[in-house]
């Protein structure tokens, strides 16, 4: 096992790395890697403006190419199966950028693709994305009729009622559907040769969901189908007119509407549809903050990001570097607090008024700035590193941001990213939300990370948001003793995060349920003294399945034991020695295999800073905790 010094000199050296990291106003942002998915889609927005980058589509392109999987097609994360609807996108921008469609890997993307149905078994969006170039009809496409825009609160459908990633997606795209614009594809390349038969005769399935509601919801649109054409022409304009100025409050300038790569797209494609001039104020902004979310990762490649992570880096980097020694008062601390403390969002009222009215706004965002759009994960993260420095001028925000959280706590005691009582599970069965991520539910690492935040602010076990959340999370761990994690791959991060939100509140940890959770992460490490789990573990019947160790994974069931008192364990000893024995490069820890999450099943995410900031959290964390007269975890992660 490793000694001190050279536990020591492990955490100094990653400490003064990721100082060296960090940026001259003091943030820290990196690399945000989605699938091919993205960049396929940038490819794909270009031509269907007409405005072509020879260059960029050439280094994209090169992106695309080098993450194909080894069975032809690309998968949904790094040495994953592959998913049609990635494919069958990264196919086609390739056949845009000039690929010849014999060549090997894309006669290989082309069988596979045939294999699994053809194009025509992509999902909705994908769909979307192919009637615009006029390779499917419109009628293989769920009908969304823009009306939406009117309907009331009471409705069974209601902006309302979906996440905020649904809606700024959504209603972009209802202008488009509406418009069925066509996209100028200058070159007329088309993808008749990855379709069975003749994509105007296929069937195109409709949600998955069986009987029940969802085929309720298959007859709604069969019905919708037939009368859309004759609604009254007035009330299609003022529908029109509700979705143009929805776009415009949120369009967020150069960080783009909603902040995600999918609403700024959409945004680009809806001002195009309704005639605005590419030199028009909003469509120069729409299609500029697309363009802020390219990666030059070197000279020959580049890639899209589906968002970019500031906030949050920044706060876990802060945690990371205060574990490792950084003073409070050091340069690299205070510049890091004072960027964090410019971006609260103090002034707009977000959607989540919708059903808070009466909160006032406090809180911080993901990306740099998304004002109608600030979660309660990023800020309960942020108020602690904040409040972990001790220092007054922070505590106001602090204050605010706590408000705010309590606020924002479900009925259930759970709470969700960015919206209180986001639970209208049925619209998970409308034709539309094949993809299955069309909600925001109350969820246990955000609850952990918001019990956390109120526990290490001295909110104690009889305050009734903590009760609350105490029985949230006790409801919701899994049989077999561990906690799912919605925002990180998965259980390992969720379990992670429960035992730390218990351990700050004050739970006794010897308590059967908690030994359970020690016990279930005690299992899952591996020979060489790791933990992993795979991306693939979202779904049932892979569940507890992993390829290898990673540094990030490795660090978070270390954290949750080390909160659950088990800091000299042997296992623990095993863990803090595969990290600091594991290969690193610059500030981050080598680590191949994903373990970010957007959508289970559906979207995935590298969080390359992952690897930077979380297993010198915990190496830290352990020295601290070893040097100590005691073996207390004082902080809330």
């Amino acid at each position: 096992m490793i000694s001190r010094a050279e536990l020591d000199a492990v955490i100094d050296k990653a400490r003064g790395a990721l100082a060296d990291f960090q940026r001259d106003d003091g943030h820290w942002i990196f690399e945000f890697e989605p699938d091919a998915t993205i960049s396929s889609e940038y490819i794909l927005l270009q031509h269907y403006l007409d405005g072509v980058d020879e260059g960029l589509q050439a280094k994209i392109a090169t992106f695309i190419r080098s993450i194909q999987g080894k069975d032809g097609g690309w998968p949904l994360f790094h040495d994953g199966p592959a998913d049609i609807s990635a494919t069958v996108k990264a196919y086609y921008a390739l056949k845009l950028a000039g690929d010849d469609i014999d060549a090997p890997h894309m006669a290989r993307a082309r069988s596979l693709i045939l294999a699994k149905g053809g194009a025509a078994s992509a999902n909705v969006f994908t769909r979307i994305a192919l009637a615009l170039f006029e390779q499917v009809p419109w009628t293989a496409v769920p009908v969304m009729p823009i009306e939406i825009m009117l309907l009331p609160r009471w409705f069974p459908f209601h902006l309302s009622k979906v996440s905020y990633w649904s809606r700024t997606v959504i209603v972009p795209l209802l202008i488009i559907m509406a418009l069925k614009p066509k996209a100028r594809n200058p070159l007329g390349i088309g993808i008749r040769e990855l379709f069975l038969k003749d994509p105007q005769q296929e069937d195109y399935a409709l949600n998955p969901t069986g009987t029940g509601l969802g085929a309720l919801f298959a007859g709604i649109d069969a019905v919708l189908r037939k009368i859309e054409p004759v609604f009254p022409k007035g009330r299609r304009e003022r529908a029109m007119q509700a979705a143009v100025d929805f776009v415009k409050e949120r369009l967020n300038g150069e960080d783009g509407l909603g902040g995600i790569f999918p609403a700024m797209a959409n945004s680009v494609m809806a001002f195009d549809a309704l005639g605005y001039p590419h030199d028009h104020p909003d469509f120069v902004i729409a299609k500029r903050s697309v363009d802020n979310l390219l990666h030059e990762r070197d000279a020959e490649m580049t890639y899209c990001q589906p968002c970019l992570s500031p906030v949050w880096d920044t706060c876990l980097g802060t945690h990371a570097m205060l574990e490792a020694g950084s003073a409070p008062d050091s340069e690299v601390i205070r510049k890091a607090c004072d960027w964090m403390l410019g971006r609260e969002i103090r002034e707009t009222k977000g959607d989540w008024i919708w059903r808070r009215p009466d909160l006032e706004p406090a809180g911080w965002a993901f990306q740099y700035w998304n004002n109608h759009y600030p979660d309660v994960d990023d800020t309960a993260v942020v108020v602690m590193a904040l409040d972990r420095t001790g220092d007054p001028a922070y505590r106001p925000a602090c204050e605010r941001a706590t408000e705010w959280i309590i606020g924002m706590q479900s009925s259930d005691g759970g709470w969700g990213a960015f919206d209180p009582e986001n639970t209208h599970f049925h619209l998970n069965y409308i034709p539309f939300a094949d993809h299955g991520a069309l909600l925001d539910p109350p969820t246990v690492d955000v609850t952990a990370r918001c019990l956390s935040m109120l526990a290490q602010l001295g909110y104690d076990r009889t305050h009734p948001s903590v009760v609350k959340a105490i029985d949230f999370l006790k409801r919701e761990q899994e049989p077999d003793g561990s906690w799912y994690g919605r925002w990180g791959v998965n259980y390992i991060y969720g379990t992670w995060s429960a035992l730390c939100a218990l351990n700050a509140v004050g739970e006794d940890m010897q308590q059967p349920y908690i030994r359970k959770a020690v016990d279930y992460l005690l299992s899952f490490q591996r020979e060489d003294g790791g933990w992993g789990e795979d991306c693939s573990t979202y779904w049932k019947e892979h569940r507890g399945e992993a390829k290898d160790s990673t540094p990030s994974q490795t660090a978070w069931a270390l954290l949750g034991l080390m909160a659950a008192g088990e800091v000299e364990h042997e296992a623990v000893a095993r863990g803090v020695d595969y990290l600091a024995k594991a290969p690193r490069t610059g500030p981050r820890w080598d680590e191949a295999l994903w373990t970010g999450i957007g959508f289970p099943r559906v979207f995935y995410i590298k969080y390359h800073g992952y690897a930077a900031y979380f297993p010198l959290w915990a190496l830290s964390r352990y020295r601290n905790l070893m040097a100590s007269n005691d073996r207390q975890v004082r902080y809330g992660m």
